[in-house]
């Protein structure tokens, strides 16, 4: 996978913490650091160091939720 790649990813809570699941990867990982308190427009950093980077939506959105994100490997 290349830095900039767009796919899509679900965000969904697993047990009490936020994970990130990649289908085209059969992959899902919890995210360690949110940089946005509301989650959305700003990136987050999954356990494996994939930082994605989410589109703006409503503060109130329901999750479990799929969206476009852009995907960066450390």
């Amino acid at each position: 996978m290349q830095n900039g790649q767009i796919m899509k990813v679900t965000i969904r809570i697993t047990g009490d913490a936020l994970s990130a699941y990649i289908p085209k990867k059969d992959l899902e990982e919890p995210i360690i650091s949110v940089a946005n308190e509301d989650l959305w427009g700003g990136s987050i950093l999954l356990r494996n160091g994939w930082r994605l980077a989410l589109p703006h939506l409503p503060q109130d959105t329901r999750l479990p939720v799929t969206v476009e994100a852009n995907i960066r490997r450390h």
